[in-house]
């Protein structure tokens, strides 16, 4: 539009009544070029909206004149909890926590039976370390990965946090189904050093679940059926899941890059 609209045109614009998309169009293409205008337009809105645009302009004028509000300091417990935890874990912890109880129930029922507390101690922190780090629990993902903190140092952190429920639990149920405390807590470390190390090749997610189910179905279900433990969760046999622990606990430090990539198996 190169000629100012008429007073009727921009009285239309200013009360919404009717133009049709192309005149509106062209007044607001000049609007943006003419001051004249757009003053004749504030001067054609209702009485109703001149009041509003006058309280919003009042109040933008107290807030500037007050200044910026001080900013609001974060909890000291917030950042170590984001650091360290996920809300999306206090399920599986919880599912984790009443496996190990229901097992140690039935070990103590069913005596015959081959230790259940010491067969599912492996996978026990297992359903935490997948969900410790995996895009599809927790929404934050994409602001966390791309921070200082994340990688292998924020997974080892959320993974501790698994463990520190985790480990006192089972050293309980151990106690009282009485098997010994190393030969239980042993597999577990190894279990999550070895979804870590794996972690770093498929994703922990995927690691995690294939550890779980590779176990419970070569070793778990074969033991039930034959109603003896496997000579890996024997007596002495601790020593040994120590090894594995340490030499995947190398494996995971010399990939600790792979934990700062984005992709969609993580």
């Amino acid at each position: 539009m190169t000629t100012h609209p008429e007073l009727a045109v921009i009285a239309r614009y200013a009360g919404g009544d009717g133009l049709d998309d192309a005149t509106v169009w062209s007044v607001e293409v000049h609007l943006e070029t003419c001051a004249d205008c757009r003053a004749r337009l504030a001067g054609s809105a209702e009485a109703s909206t001149r009041v509003l645009l006058q309280r919003v302009a009042d109040g933008l004028e107290r807030g500037i004149a007050a200044g910026p509000a001080p900013a609001r300091r974060a909890r000291r417990w917030s950042a170590p909890h984001r650091r360290w935890l996920v809300w999306a874990l206090l399920p599986w912890l919880t599912m984790t926590v009443a496996v190990l109880a229901c097992a140690a129930a039935l070990e103590s029922l069913w005596p015959s039976l081959p230790s259940l507390v010491l067969l599912l101690a492996p996978v026990a922190p297992l359903p935490g370390v997948a969900v410790a780090w995996s895009r599809r629990s927790d929404p934050a993902w994409e602001l966390i990965a791309g921070t200082p903190a994340s990688g292998v140092v924020m997974l080892l952190r959320r993974t501790a946090g698994v463990l520190a429920v985790v480990v006192p639990v089972l050293a309980l149920a151990g106690a009282g189904a009485g098997v010994s405390l190393a030969l239980a807590l042993a597999p577990c470390l190894a279990f999550a050093a070895g979804s870590i190390a794996l972690g770093a090749f498929v994703g922990v997610r995927r690691a995690a679940v294939g550890l779980a189910g590779l176990w419970l179905f070569a070793v778990v279900a074969p033991s039930l059926m034959a109603v003896h433990l496997p000579v890996v969760l024997r007596p002495g046999s601790a020593g040994g899941w120590v090894l594995l622990t340490v030499a995947l606990a190398g494996v995971a430090a010399t990939r600790a890059g792979n934990f700062r990539r984005l992709s969609s198996r993580n």
